[in-house]
């Protein structure tokens, strides 16, 4: 093979990261209620460095909230699915800052609001299965 040929452009084609099914809005419901556990938890603790911990975790599986939505958004969800819910956009958006936001609070307010926000995404994600 010459070494221009591994060089020159090619048309990739994909469908997802992974084989399609793969999908579930449960791993981010999981995570957000790691968050809320972690909130619940160190507001429930005098233990300094107890508290210091459930941040740390609340803060990475904020993280991984966040993660969890942008695959959904951006590899599951296509522009037929906005077309038939054009609440999507926005939901997300702001699903995806009351992530963010957790990681700055632990006011379990903001992680109900996040766990409905997913609840929300989970019942569109299943209208669109059907």
């Amino acid at each position: 093979m010459k070494i221009s040929n591994i060089f020159s452009p090619r048309v990739v084609s994909a469908h997802c990261d992974l084989p399609c099914g793969v999908y579930d809005p449960a791993q981010a419901r999981i995570e957000a209620e790691s968050v809320k556990a972690c909130m619940e938890k160190f507001n429930a603790s005098e233990d300094l460095t107890f508290r210091e911990r459930a941040v740390r975790i609340k803060e990475d599986r904020s993280e991984l909230v966040k993660h969890h939505l942008w695959v959904l958004w951006t590899d599951y969800f296509k522009p037929a699915h906005l077309e038939a819910h054009p609440q999507l956009h926005d939901l997300f958006w702001s699903a995806t800052k009351s992530a963010g936001e957790a990681k700055k609070t632990n006011d379990v307010a903001v992680a109900e609001r996040l766990l409905s926000e997913i609840e929300q995404i989970n019942t569109i994600f299943w209208e669109t299965k059907k």
